[in-house]
């Protein structure tokens, strides 16, 4: 019987063929906090004598949840992140270098084969490089920075086969909602789900983390991407070890497949407040929005930006609309192909590359009543900040054409 990708990834470990079920340690080849749970994690690290850091080139701090901080409180909090790393000689990444997930592998942490734990859910976006990646506690996150290994169990795998070619207004976002709306929030719990088909294989590599991302929504342990020459391509010079292509066997058993034909798919919509509520945006057609956010770890990368500034140029937004790229480093090529010009002409507010809006701590919270169309990945009540707003997921693409319009609109194919 061939491997599933993870066990793919946790036999070359642990050396041996693994079994779903099964408790194994793994070495961790990543770690991350960010200022929403690095100071428990420091906490913890103190309480338990823990005296040094296992490896202060693979422990990484990110500053992105309430960047800038928006009190004195939140600043008190990045301080003692900042005391922290100076103390043990680790690399943070403070406020404007942008959203963690995005930052892992632009920076080169992340690579095929490997094993990545960061104290947020989303850390299964990484899996989109055929890495092992998962969120944890940050009391676990302790332990790791303590001695630099973790326990797990060995899921089984849930297949989504997507195939097919989209239409031109549909995208990966549309793609993963969908798969979501029919596994269900937790139809896919503890297990990795792994994204197939020739239509993924097609996608680029910001498509493929914004698939990833969101695994955790369906309840997944991780979101898991075979590598190939897109991923060499983006990580070529950003990683320092031998690049590998892994992908699950034919042979491989899995839980359950779930078959997606990408030719029928139409722009889908996350309803309040559940993120598994998904309907076609074609339900919707015509209803006032009173804000759009366009960014986060799901779809503030230069894609996504791209998409909008192509919809918006010369053009004006009828919804208040904010803006903000998933990096640094994407605001920079951003900036440089005149996508942050187009924007901000458009009337769109620009903001600091971190996670805004989509954690409700500042940037863009709404009003009670009020409709907003994000890019993000959850739509919780009061996820943004506000329990009486109604939060609705789409895509970049849906997104930007709302915004336009200052209603929800079915998008063009651009």
């Amino acid at each position: 019987m061939g491997l599933t990708l993870a066990e793919k990834i946790i036999s070359r470990k642990i050396g041996r063929d693994p079994s779903p079920g099964e408790i194994v340690v793994l070495p961790i080849d990543a770690a991350m906090a960010h200022d929403g749970t690095a100071p428990l994690m420091i906490k913890s690290f103190e309480d338990m004598g823990a005296k040094r850091v296992w490896d202060k080139k693979k422990a990484i701090f990110v500053i992105d949840h309430i960047s800038p901080s928006s009190n004195e409180g939140t600043s008190a909090l990045h301080k003692m992140m900042r005391d922290f790393a100076k103390k043990h000689g680790i690399t943070l990444y403070d406020v404007g270098e942008g959203i963690c997930h995005q930052i892992l592998p632009e920076k080169g942490y992340v690579f095929p084969g490997g094993v990545v734990v960061g104290a947020d859910s989303h850390t299964c976006t990484h899996g989109a490089f055929a890495a092992f990646a998962t969120g944890i506690g940050s009391t676990d996150m302790a332990a790791v920075f303590a001695s630099g290994r973790l326990w797990f169990k060995v899921p089984e795998s849930l297949k989504v086969n997507v195939t097919g070619k989209l239409k031109r207004n549909v995208t990966s976002k549309d793609a993963v909602i969908y798969a979501i709306g029919e596994v269900g929030a937790d139809g896919a719990t503890y297990k990795a789900v792994e994204f197939t088909g020739n239509t993924v294989k097609g996608m680029t590599m910001d498509s493929r983390m914004t698939m990833t991302n969101m695994a955790i929504e369906m309840g997944g342990k991780t979101g898991l991407i075979a590598s190939d020459s897109t991923t060499k391509e983006f990580l070529k010079g950003r990683i320092d070890v031998p690049f590998i292509e892994l992908s699950g066997d034919k042979d491989a058993r899995y839980s359950d497949v779930l078959e997606v034909d990408a030719t029928s798919l139409e722009p889908q919509l996350s309803c309040p407040h559940q993120v598994d509520n998904v309907k076609p945006v074609s339900e919707f057609e015509g209803k006032p929005v009173d804000q759009v956010f366009i960014g986060s770890c799901t779809n503030g990368r230069l894609e996504d930006l791209r998409i909008a500034a192509k919809i918006l140029k010369g053009k004006r937004v009828k919804a208040r609309t904010i803006v903000m790229p998933a990096s640094r480093e994407v605001m920079l090529d951003a900036l440089r192909e005149g996508v942050i010009e187009e924007l901000v002409k458009a009337g769109c507010a620009v903001g600091v590359p971190g996670c805004g809006p989509c954690v409700g701590g500042h940037h863009g919270v709404p009003s009670q009543g009020e409709i907003v169309i994000s890019t993000t990945n959850r739509n919780f009540k009061g996820r943004m900040g506000c329990a009486d707003a109604d939060i609705y997921l789409a895509s970049p693409l849906t997104a930007a054409h709302s915004a336009l319009n200052g209603m929800f609109t079915v998008p063009e194919g651009d």
